[in-house]
């Protein structure tokens, strides 16, 4: 099932993935701008939506994606030079630009412009993780297809992930469907291997994989979870849903996202955890919200009938949602 979505989900992400790392290796301060919210868009946004998009579009001109950007920030005067560089690296690369062109770059960011509906859909972040990004380190092309409210595929590029005992001059993919299985991708050799979540069961020996910035959980609840369970490892931190894929590859146990303090009300967007959510799921792990009730994709762009992300290995699942209880 779905494997005509899969091949064209696997082929538009790496098409992404290489033109984000091409820029990100010659990043300069002044290739981003800043969005309304103040949160940092660069080139690679939009060039990695566009292409995303024009690739699914072609493929699947039925069905909707709902991406994070849009093209009316370019379309401002004072943003010409951003344009012109995304010109530069759309000209640069030979297979992006028999698809992509000046003429039609603003049609193919705003194809990811599209309302969820109740039936099926593709929902993108052509970047998440852009702080990471402009670090030089972890970001994700992160790319799922939503049918009835269900994530039923999920494609994450990790240009940057590092896998121990494994080499790839160019990232990986972690491609899944449901009821499936997490395959990676080493995207320099196209080796494809089914990976597995961590068979760790001592609490003591596991890890957390947890954002650099400390406004995106409760880490005061996350460090008494950490108290409680013993555990004795330092936690792996970097930005993005490639924390998903470190869990699914088995190289942490734990992904936690409690709501802080002065943010008790947001909503988690769709396109931060589809993409990561199943290929955790379909690699043996468990991903609900922090009360333990199932993700639910079909309210629109954000979990707004859920509270948090709690993403784990079956072993401490249980038990840390009973700790997550007596600590509210």
């Amino acid at each position: 099932m779905y494997h005509q979505e899969t091949k064209t989900a696997r082929k538009a992400v790496i098409e992404g993935m290489r033109i984000c790392r091409t820029i990100q290796q010659e990043l300069t301060s002044g290739d981003s701008i800043t969005k309304s919210d103040k949160s940092p868009v660069t080139i690679a946004d939009f060039a990695s939506q566009a292409i995303v998009c024009r690739i699914l579009h072609d493929q699947f001109p039925h069905i909707p994606i709902v991406g994070e950007e849009s093209a009316d920030a370019l379309k401002k005067p004072e943003h010409a030079d951003v344009l012109q560089k995304i010109h530069y690296y759309i000209k640069k690369d030979p297979a992006i630009a028999a698809l992509l062109n000046p003429e039609n770059l603003f049609e193919s960011i705003d194809l990811g412009g599209s309302e969820p509906n109740g039936e099926i859909f593709w929902t993108l972040d052509p970047i998440d993780g852009t702080k990471g990004f402009l670090r030089g380190e972890q970001f994700a092309v992160a790319l799922a297809l939503i049918v009835k409210g269900e994530v039923q595929l999920g494609v994450l590029g990790c240009p940057n992930l590092e896998i121990p005992g494994q080499t790839s001059a160019s990232g990986y993919l972690l491609s899944a469907v449901r009821d499936g299985k997490t395959k990676l991708v080493n995207t320099h050799t196209g080796h494809e291997e089914t990976v597995v979540t961590s068979d760790i069961t001592d609490s003591r020996k596991m890890r957390f994989v947890e954002s650099y910035v400390s406004a995106h959980s409760n880490m005061n609840k996350q460090e008494q979870i950490a108290h409680t369970l013993e555990m004795e490892r330092e936690p792996v931190r970097m930005d993005s849903q490639v924390k998903y894929a470190v869990v699914a590859t088995g190289n942490a146990e734990i992904y936690l996202r409690i709501p802080h303090p002065k943010t008790p009300d947001y909503e988690e967007k769709i396109w931060d955890h589809a993409a990561g959510s199943i290929v955790v799921e379909e690699a043996g792990g468990i991903v609900v919200d922090i009360n333990g009730k199932k993700l639910d994709f079909g309210v629109g762009k954000t979990l707004k009938n859920n509270t948090g992300i709690f993403a784990s290995v079956p072993s401490v699942h249980q038990r840390i949602l009973e700790i997550i209880r007596d600590l509210n």
